[in-house]
């Protein structure tokens, strides 16, 4: 006789149904967080047909310079052509499949697999074969075996994105409304912004909807996570202190909060950005934009499904930085993750600024950066109490769900906020989770009969 354990149960419609009832009450079932069926159904509806960051077009300037990358599961080799466009092609050979280029950035002419001596020009096309004609003869056509390109690659505002369903909405339209706060610090200074050193990057034992999450709608964490800044004086004490200003839903599971100052405190403007860059902002952004931006301590927010961003004013032994860091939060398993940090800074600015704010940038949010470890130290945690038996069990017996209800019924959503979405006049609400975990569902919904 099989016997059944309480994970067990038929992951179906009914299944998914009962999740959306949960989520529509502000609930999540803490068994999804882990789950190994749950991760395989998102690397193949989710990750396969969404939109993922491969890199910004400055980290490519010459001909011949490549980086590499990875959508989840699939190596990716990013490289600047010598008629100066940029491609994408599955970092594979196409001889027997090996890992091409394992370097992480560099600048070739070809690409030759270490393997059998395959060359590939930057084009991706086969150019050079060892031993040739003597053992494939003359009838074999190169160009059936040139590197695969990724199905879909386009650029916005300098970020390049990859998406390996050549069917899906183009990119923009995925971004929507979106791209309206992007543009506050993508397009606000001349020339935009640039990638500073290469992306650092480190592995967490936790889940990537965890960090997506963190990044997206949780500055109710700050106050308790960072509690030692407030200790040391950077922070405010108020305990409301993160919650000042509006969190904004968005299409597509994307979202956005944009933090001021407590009442009554003194004002930065711009983020702290010298006076000389003002005139820019001026020039580049639109009157609604540079009211919101005049104002804004903070703006942080997910692109889902694995690209969060965090432009910040915050300072280290007495000094104000502001700069830009893109994460990506790429899965290696429904328990780890590998973090991918850029550092971006305004291509316009001094370079006395931008030295500062990547200082500030690597105590702060670096791989060993004050912050950045409060956060993995919580991250690793969650994972770790939802693996065992109450945790995991399907059928929720232990009352095993997260809550998600902050805000319900409470606050309405402003309707003078003059950018896009859905605005709610506070950050401490869990109406961005909400609307990740729908997006969410609904995607895995359309692989589950």
């Amino acid at each position: 006789m099989k016997v059944k354990s309480r994970f067990d149960r038929t992951f179906d419609r009914e299944l998914l149904q009962e999740i959306k009832e949960k989520l529509d009450q502000g609930l999540l079932p803490q068994w999804l967080q882990t789950d190994p069926d749950i991760y395989e159904l998102e690397v193949k509806h989710i990750f396969s047909r969404t939109w993922q960051f491969l890199g910004h077009e400055s980290e490519l300037k010459q001909p011949g310079d490549y980086v590499t990358r990875w959508m989840v599961n699939d190596p990716v080799l990013l490289v600047k052509t010598n008629s100066g466009e940029i491609k994408a092609f599955l970092n594979s050979c196409t001889h027997r499949g090996t890992h091409l280029c394992t370097a992480d950035f560099g600048n070739k002419k070809t690409f030759t697999c270490p393997f059998h001596g395959w060359s590939f020009n930057l084009d991706g096309k086969l150019i050079g074969i060892v031993a040739g004609n003597k053992v494939y003869g003359e009838a074999m056509d190169k160009e059936e075996w040139s590197l695969r390109p990724i199905p879909r690659v386009e650029v916005y505002e300098g970020l390049i994105f990859g998406n390996l369903d050549p069917q899906a909405m183009p990119l923009q339209e995925y971004l929507g409304g979106l791209k309206w706060y992007w543009d506050i610090f993508l397009k606000r200074s001349d020339g935009g912004m640039e990638v500073r050193g290469m992306p650092q990057r480190w592995i967490v034992n936790t889940n990537w909807k965890c960090t997506l999450e963190n990044f997206g709608g949780d500055p109710y964490h700050v106050p308790s996570v960072h509690k030692s800044t407030v200790e040391m004086g950077i922070s405010p004490s108020d305990p409301l202190y993160s919650s000042y200003g509006h969190q904004v839903v968005l299409e597509h599971g994307h979202c956005v909060n944009v933090n001021v100052a407590s009442p009554g405190a003194k004002q930065t403007p711009y983020q702290g950005l010298p006076e000389e860059m003002w005139p820019m902002f001026e020039r580049n952004l639109t009157k609604e934009q540079l009211e919101i931006f005049y104002k804004t301590t903070v703006i942080v927010g997910s692109c889902f499904p694995n690209l969060s961003f965090h432009c910040p004013i915050h300072g280290s032994e007495g000094h104000l930085h502001n700069y830009l860091t893109l994460r990506v939060w790429r899965p290696l398993g429904p328990e780890k993750i590998e973090i991918w940090s850029w550092f971006l800074i305004d291509k316009a600015a001094p370079e006395e600024l931008k030295e500062n704010a990547y200082k500030g940038y690597i105590s702060s949010f670096g791989p060993s950066g004050t912050l950045e470890m409060d956060d993995t130290e919580i991250w690793a945690r969650v994972v770790q109490a939802s693996k065992g038996t109450m945790a995991r069990d399907r059928h929720l017996s232990y009352n095993n769900l997260y809550n998600y209800m902050m805000g319900m019924g409470k606050v309405e959503p402003d309707t003078s906020w003059p950018g896009p979405g859905t605005a709610y006049p506070t950050c401490y609400v869990d109406f961005a989770f909400r609307g990740i975990h729908k997006y969410w569902l609904e995607l895995l919904s359309q692989g589950v009969e």
